[in-house]
């Protein structure tokens, strides 16, 4: 085991995986599961792996201790999210330690951010969400009648493991804030971090309130969007797997909110190139990739589309500014870019760089990786292509690494065609500095998430969700919070 794993300060509690009616258990079935550090190909624990059995204690856990929460004030709720946002803030530089190691996001440029937002996501979720307000409408004399907003009741959360903090405090501050209970199933590559803040929160929610389970997509998260008792299911992940998720909640007439891929583009006009704004313009490329995640965002801005009139300068810029990140040990202060998150991915993403580099596409930086067999650390080069369309399979699917197509175009009409030529729509980025190109674009641009001149994650408040097969519902505001995770009560007395 590196140096660096020892630094870290794992769960204690927590590695049982298994957090259910407010105690840690150890799986009814004694499975247990590897969690490596991918900087190292090294193990960094031994959890609990939670199987149906486990699933359905949690859920029934849940079920009983809904209707005393659904009661509870909705600002006494609101308390207790943003006392797990402090203690998260309390603890931040452990947990981001953890985060970095299990998931090679680097320390300085993603893990101690991420755990910053994980915090002050929760601590906006308990300060709005005593808006869960309803309606009073005027039907006539003699008829009182109005609505109120319900909680839905057991909700099953299921995340990723790029972004596995923030994901968590926006699942659990939607879900408890607006009254339901919650059972979380982190992901089997990075639960080590959402671990750290489970036992934090171990003695802020009543019993059976918040629950966690570890385990694999098969044995922990399938039983958990089939249960019958599971009113809602919040999934963050791939297409392929929320295509099976909708399936079983739509078959019991389920409710399901789908964070899914994106392949999105990323448009620079010419006015964002001139001396004064190119640099702030390469920045945001740069960001919107995402590279300093690996490229490993469903919102990395992976298709670049440059005016050809600015795009030797721009690119030059690019490949230049890519060149100086420095790859390396996530734990690491100096690292830009930490690693790929395991071998499947990393050969998954070898294999993109692989097909363009063999069909022709000039490669403007990078190169193919080291084959996995030979690999110390699953480190990736950010690779730059271009001389590709949009037919090539690299343009149309989610490579989920750091790769970057770039092409130049003349007109408006074919770069706005080639952006929203994809069977997704999740997020857009344009650069320029004209007010009217940038509400006559992003009007025509198909997707839900759109920045101007900016390139940073998402901010709590911000409505964030997807068109097309990018998903269903929207997260991030208490809006959404209302309208997923709550339904319409409507009542008419006669007076």
């Amino acid at each position: 085991m590196s140096t660096a794993n020892n630094s870290v300060v794992l769960p204690a509690a927590g590695i049982t995986g298994l957090f259910v009616n407010g105690e840690w258990r150890t799986p009814a079935n004694g499975k247990t599961m590897v969690v490596e550090n991918p900087c190292f190909r090294s193990p960094l624990a031994t959890i609990g792996a939670s199987d149906k059995d486990d699933v359905d204690s949690a859920v029934a856990a849940a079920k009983a201790s809904f209707p005393a929460w659904r009661r509870l004030a909705a600002r006494a709720r609101g308390a207790m999210l943003i006392e797990l946002g402090n203690r998260i803030t309390a603890h931040q530089e452990e947990i981001a330690r953890v985060l970095a190691a299990e998931t090679g996001n680097a320390l300085r440029t993603q893990s101690r951010p991420e755990t910053q937002s994980a915090a002050e996501v929760l601590r906006y979720y308990g300060g709005t969400i005593a808006e869960q307000k309803g309606e009073t409408l005027p039907l006539g004399p003699g008829l009182f009648s109005y609505t109120t907003r319900e909680p839905l009741g057991v909700v099953g959360a299921i995340i990723p493991w790029n972004s596995p903090l923030v994901l968590a405090a926006v699942k659990i501050g939607m879900a408890l804030g607006t009254g339901n209970t919650l059972i979380l199933k982190p992901a089997e590559d990075a639960p080590l971090a959402v671990l750290k803040i489970a036992e934090l929160a171990a003695d802020i929610f009543p019993a059976g309130v918040f629950n966690i389970v570890t385990g694999s997509g098969i044995e922990a998260g399938a039983p958990l969007s089939t249960n019958e008792d599971v009113a809602k299911v919040s999934f963050t992940g791939s297409l392929e797997v929320g295509k099976l998720i909708a399936h079983a909640v739509a078959d019991r007439i389920g409710r399901a909110t789908l964070e899914l891929g994106g392949k999105s583009p990323c448009i620079v006009y010419p006015d964002a190139a001139t001396p004064e704004h190119i640099d702030a313009t390469v920045n945001g490329i740069i960001a919107a990739m995402r590279f300093a995640r690996q490229g490993q965002s469903c919102t990395a801005g992976s298709r670049l589309y440059v005016h050809k009139s600015v795009w030797d300068e721009v690119m030059t810029r690019v490949v230049g500014k890519v060149r100086e990140l420095r790859i390396g040990d996530a734990l690491d202060e100096n690292t830009d870019i930490g690693a790929i998150i395991n071998i499947e991915r990393y050969t998954e993403v070898r294999n993109f760089i692989k097909e363009a580099i063999d069909s022709g596409a000039e490669v403007l930086t990078g190169s193919v990786p080291a084959s996995p067999e030979t690999a110390k650390g699953f480190y990736p080069e950010p690779v730059i292509v271009t001389g590709v369309d949009n037919s090539w399979r690299v343009c149309k699917e989610e490579v989920f690494g750091p790769v970057l197509v770039a092409l130049p175009w003349e007109k408006e009409e074919e770069v706005i065609q080639w952006a929203n030529d994809t069977v997704y729509g999740l997020a857009a980025y344009v650069f320029t500095n004209d007010l009217t190109t940038a509400l006559r674009v992003t009007e025509q641009i198909d997707a839900g998430w759109l920045q101007v001149n900016r390139a940073g994650g998402q901010i709590p408040g911000m409505s964030y969700g997807g068109a097309k097969r990018s998903g269903i519902g929207a997260e991030y505001s208490i809006e959404s919070a209302l309208e997923s995770y709550t339904s319409r009560k409507s009542v008419t007395i006669n007076v």
